[in-house]
């Protein structure tokens, strides 16, 4: 008899998962605590894998001899404990693909900046004539590829909740941007769980493997002195210190790396500071891989850029009305307060996970002249931001948070979207409360 696989979470990770597992000859079965979406329903009844929603049939879940857990599963959710109790190998959907695949893997993780410089990566292999594929947070999930498509390379963006499941993946090439507290409700409010769990994406490597990092991240700096590092090590920075391989030299951006080249600050499709850190990784990566040089200009020079992620919507009444809804915590909220050069209106609020608002403060007293709270509980940022005299509104939705702001914007002023927190408490997720800022922002 077949191994019985058992896929818990019926969204993009796991409908991959169960249809690659099928492909291998795994006995497969789909559990979803929750509602499964229409598509995915139609994507298990076109390949004819049992399934089952609202609910954890013990009996089959516990018999399995592999879990494949969906990212958003936390560890203790009472089904994954039991799981545990038993010594289940419970794993993650990128650990199972990688088992049936040689494609070269460029990995991407941090805190902020994960989802530009995966896009940006796959937007210069893929101009540079490379079979390549998007993966991991975005795009379509690594199992469903594997089982399907045929690519020579994959570029994955990685949360720490999807690293915690892999243990055997190694990552060709490596790239940590940065490390800042997020989701500590997840690691029982420890920093140091989450710092160990970013520092998966090394795991296995060797010195065949790169790895790239940001060496201005006191973070990052702190924990390489505490650890073996197997692999070829490849830092940015602002500046060239000692061994950096990209860096900043008066306005150009230098790659000292195998042919060595620059390009100008100027020239880059995406500005801002945290911009800059995202593409000299993206650089260094296509660099790791013996994409030329010119092919990185060119992709560096016509790059869209990211949707929610200072996203330019609309200027009304001579207001400019700015998306970064994928600001998820307090530090993707800092590079998006240092880059506006106009008075702000802020909105932000959701499901905190910990934050620390001390980050923004200062900031948020130099910049914004009025808080929009947007959430179902605001008391914390009520607590933290009612001293510094600002006005203040609490909103329950999107539609009442654009009307607040505009009743309360001049002419010159940016009303800036950049919530600080996750968007479960009124939105589906963070695309959703995105989409809806969009929406209502073009009603004006």
């Amino acid at each position: 008899m077949a191994t019985k696989i058992v896929v818990l979470g019926a969204a993009e990770s796991g409908i991959g998962a169960a249809v690659l597992a099928q492909k291998e000859g795994f006995e497969i079965f789909v559990s979803d605590f929750g509602n499964i979406k229409p598509e995915y329903k139609e994507m298990l009844e076109k390949y004819n894998i049992p399934w089952e929603e609202g609910k954890h049939t013990e009996e089959i879940v516990l018999a399995a001899s592999e879990i494949i857990k969906s990212p958003g599963i936390p560890e203790k959710a009472p089904i994954i404990k039991k799981l545990r109790e038993k010594g289940t190998s419970i794993i993650s959907e990128i650990e199972f693909a990688k088992r049936y695949t040689n494609a070269k893997m460029i990995c991407i993780t941090g805190s902020n900046g994960k989802t530009t410089t995966t896009s940006l990566i796959y937007h210069t292999l893929k101009n540079a004539g490379l079979n390549v594929g998007l993966a991991g947070n975005i795009g379509k999930s690594l199992a469903w590829q594997v089982a399907e498509c045929n690519y020579d390379c994959y570029v994955v963006e990685l949360s720490s909740f999807q690293l915690d499941g892999m243990y055997d993946f190694k990552a060709d090439v490596a790239i940590l941007l940065n490390i800042t507290p997020d989701h500590l409700d997840r690691y029982d409010y420890k920093f140091q769980n989450y710092i160990d769990s970013k520092f998966r994406i090394i795991q296995n490597q060797t010195a065949e493997d790169a790895f790239i990092y940001w060496n201005d991240d006191p973070i990052i700096t702190a924990e390489l002195e505490k650890r073996n590092i197997a692999s070829n090590r490849l830092p940015f920075a602002l500046e060239k210190k000692k061994d950096e391989k990209a860096y900043l030299e008066g306005s150009n951006i230098v790659f000292n790396i195998n042919d060595p080249f620059s390009i100008p600050q100027g020239e880059l499709a995406i500005q801002g500071i945290h911009n800059l850190y995202n593409t000299m990784a993206a650089g260094l990566a296509a660099k790791t891989i013996n994409v030329k040089n010119e092919a990185i200009r060119q992709s560096f020079r016509n790059f869209q850029g990211v949707e929610h992620r200072l996203e330019y919507v609309a200027t009304v009444r001579g207001v400019r009305y700015i998306n970064d809804s994928k600001a998820t915590n307090v530090n993707s909220c800092w590079y998006a307060l240092q880059s506006m050069k106009t008075p702000v209106v802020l909105i932000l609020g959701g499901t905190d996970k910990g934050n620390d608002y001390t980050e923004i403060e200062e900031l948020v007293r130099q910049k914004a002249h009025t808080l929009i709270f947007m959430g179902l509980d605001n008391h914390k940022l009520h607590d933290f931001f009612d001293k510094m005299g600002k006005k203040t509104f609490d909103v329950q939705s999107m539609e009442a948070a654009i009307k607040t702001a505009y009743e309360n914007s001049v002419k010159g002023d940016t009303v800036l979207l950049s919530p600080c927190c996750a968007s479960f408490d009124l939105f589906q997720n963070y695309e959703d409360r995105g989409v809806q800022f969009k929406e209502h922002v073009r009603k004006l």
